[in-house]
């Protein structure tokens, strides 16, 4: 078997030497450059397993034969060599494509996790290149859907923290996970934390752990979810309901990659990918002051949005049919066939629960239909008014009213599904705040 094959570049000859031997008792091949102009000529003569790039060389940045690889090589993984505290050139590089970083000073311990991860990413880049829709648990056809797979996909094979966006229940949890799934770290815990569910006098216990007698009710030692994580993904869900005392407490934590357990002074280090997720706009929280704008910036690297099930309401019928035959798997029994005036009311509804209303609706139908047939009735849903319908005249008695009663309806929606952010629903609706503030008054909506 061939011997992995990097290539390291950096003008400091006792960090060459040093990566060189570091990575030869890994048994791994080494090439090295010194200049921008010298690395992407060696690229050109032989296909490397990994590169290492410093950030600042002669003839230019380590950016750049990043940008190249990206748009060359993009199988071949890349990570970048920063100076200690150079965050914001890490961000940068970690946009630009680089997979991971490694700051100066080196850690060898650091230094090997990231070559073993980076030599990891041929196993599940074949594994991502075999997936098919049979196997892939994000159900749709879409184009949204389609766009957000190739994300996916590309996404697997970085480190960089990943914040996934989306409306509550439309499935930014199983994102997280297929991303996971593909990635080098598959074969590790995939740890999961509903940030807005753990009391906050216990978060830093819960994140980082505790020993033996830190506190009343400490009777032992006990790991946190960053170590529970080790080796894997850490997945902050709802991740703007954190306060700002643990907010603090988790910047650093991600940018020192170790934490401290309560009870003991001593830094464990961890070795975690690290995606988060809310329902919340997170730009706005931090405008407003309910969470730190330095984390936000480490934690949004990349933003991957999963888009609500009313922008892909042609994969209704699809979900329908695959919701209806778990349930029916469950029950033991075969699956109920739907009503074409019922599959046509899903398909016009907006759904401001997205995919967790869609699986609460239908378990509630296939629980109440009869003969095996899901019907309009069964779904207990007032269809949306489809595109194109002519309004029956005779049913208004005052267009004013009529008018009224619609904008009613559309900022009560509005506002039911940004939880009554007035901010929110008021960008949602194209309208600003004081207009928003006038229709709520006007319409006798306001508190």
């Amino acid at each position: 078997m061939n011997k992995p094959l990097a290539l390291i570049i950096d003008d400091e000859p006792d960090i060459l030497e040093l990566l060189d031997l570091t990575l030869g008792r890994m048994n791994v091949q080494t090439r090295t450059a010194t200049t921008v102009a010298e690395a992407i000529d060696l690229l050109a003569r032989q296909q490397f397993d990994l590169c290492l790039t410093d950030m600042r060389l002669p003839d230019g940045e380590g950016l750049s034969i990043v940008r190249h690889i990206q748009q060359h090589y993009p199988a071949t993984p890349v990570a970048m060599i920063t100076a200690y505290g150079s965050l914001d050139t890490a961000i940068n590089a970690l946009k630009s494509g680089a997979f991971d970083f490694v700051t100066k000073p080196v850690e060898l311990q650091r230094l090997r996790e990231l070559v073993n991860t980076a030599l990891r990413l041929t196993g599940p880049r074949q594994k991502a290149d075999a997936a098919t829709a049979d196997d892939d648990p994000i159900l749709g056809t879409s184009p949204p859907i389609q766009q957000m797979r190739r994300q996916i996909l590309k996404l697997a094979r970085s480190e960089a923290p990943i914040y996934i966006s989306g409306e509550s229940g439309s499935g930014k949890e199983l994102v997280a996970r297929r991303i996971h799934e593909l990635g080098p770290r598959s074969c590790h815990p995939f740890v999961p934390v509903n940030c807005g569910a753990i009391p906050s006098e216990l978060m830093e216990s819960e994140f980082f752990g505790h020993r033996k007698g830190a506190f009343t009710g400490a009777v032992a030692d006990k790991p946190g979810l960053f170590q529970a994580a080790c080796g894997g993904t850490l997945f902050l869900d709802e991740v703007a309901d954190l306060p700002l005392p643990m907010q603090v407490k988790l910047l650093r934590a991600i940018q020192e990659k170790a934490v401290r357990p309560v009870g003991t002074q001593q830094e464990e280090t961890v070795n975690v990918r690290l995606l988060c997720a809310t329902h919340k706009d997170l730009a706005l929280e931090v405008a407003e002051g309910r969470f730190r704008q330095d984390l936000f910036y480490r934690l949004n690297v990349i933003e991957l949005r999963v888009p609500p099930l009313r922008e892909r309401r042609e994969d209704i019928p699809l979900m329908v049919r695959h919701i209806l035959q778990q349930l029916a798997a469950r029950a033991d029994v075969d699956p109920p066939s739907v009503h074409p005036d019922c599959m046509e009311r899903l398909s016009n509804y907006r759904f401001p629960g997205n995919v967790r209303e869609l699986e609460n609706i239908l378990e509630r139908a296939f629980t109440l239909c009869d003969n095996d047939v899901i019907t309009a009735a069964d779904i207990q849903l007032n269809a949306a008014p489809v595109p194109g319908d002519e309004t029956d005249l005779t049913q208004i008695d005052s267009l004013e009213d009529f008018l009224d009663d619609i904008e009613r309806k559309a900022l009560t929606q509005a506002l039911e599904e940004t939880r009554w952010n007035k901010t929110a629903a008021a960008r949602r609706l194209g309208l600003t705040f004081r207009s928003l503030r006038y229709r709520l008054k006007k319409l006798g909506l306001e508190d």
